[in-house]
């Protein structure tokens, strides 16, 4: 993995391993009270990959991962709306509420937060699925949307302490979409046909928040 600071000269930085990337959310663990790292990029670029890994090396008493895809509409709801079809997209969240779980990790209580997760098994949200002790210094959440400055999507950044944004190759990107939503059910015709026209409109969205991240991981 190669890692770029937003905003800096066009040189590469040095590349850097993923033990780097651990030893800097564990330096964000350690400076005091509870911190949320935010991990952001395109879909299929990593995100949860990265998260349960760093939370794995600096253990569950350092880090847990609340996703984003907790936050999902349930598919009853999307159906009503009439989104079904573009599941994924920004307005198929419940933004306000991310918004407002992540405020209370913030303002850590002393209590227990529980936190929703997302059920690929059964492709809905479960509430109430992560719990998040007070004495856990850091929360790291991932998501495509925590750049997105839209709507109540513009909540999200001023909560986060960092923002690391995911940059993979975009070929392999697509065929793990395409593969992740085989494996989900979809045959291998819809699943092209789902990630080339409802995935890469979110992935294009999700690219004009790459300037306000801290930090720009390549991922070869």
């Amino acid at each position: 993995m190669d890692t770029t600071e937003p905003h800096a000269s066009t040189e590469r930085a040095e590349p850097a391993e993923p033990d780097d990337l651990t030893e800097r959310a564990r330096a964000l663990s350690a400076r005091g009270g509870r911190r949320i790292l935010g991990i952001a990029g395109p879909p299929g670029a990593g995100k949860s990959t990265l998260a349960d890994r760093l939370a794995a090396d600096l253990g569950p008493s350092l880090a847990v991962v609340v996703p984003m895809d907790g936050f999902h509409l349930a598919a009853a709801e999307l159906a009503r709306l009439g989104r079904a079809d573009r599941k994924g997209a920004p307005d198929t969240f419940d933004a306000a509420g991310y918004a407002a779980l992540l405020r209370r990790l913030r303002d850590a209580d002393g209590s227990t937060v529980y936190a929703p997760a997302f059920d690929r098994t059964i492709e809905e949200p479960v509430a109430g699925s992560i719990p998040v002790a007070p004495t856990v210094p850091l929360v790291i959440t991932e998501g495509n949307y925590l750049l997105h400055d839209a709507g109540e999507w513009a909540r999200v950044r001023p909560l986060l302490d960092e923002v690391w944004y995911l940059a993979p190759d975009e070929a392999l990107r697509v065929a793990r979409l395409v593969d992740r939503h085989v494996r989900h059910g979809k045959d291998p015709a819809h699943a092209r046909s789902w990630v080339a026209r409802s995935d890469e409109a979110n992935a294009r969205l999700v690219a004009r928040g790459r300037e306000r991240a801290d930090l720009v991981v390549d991922i070869g």
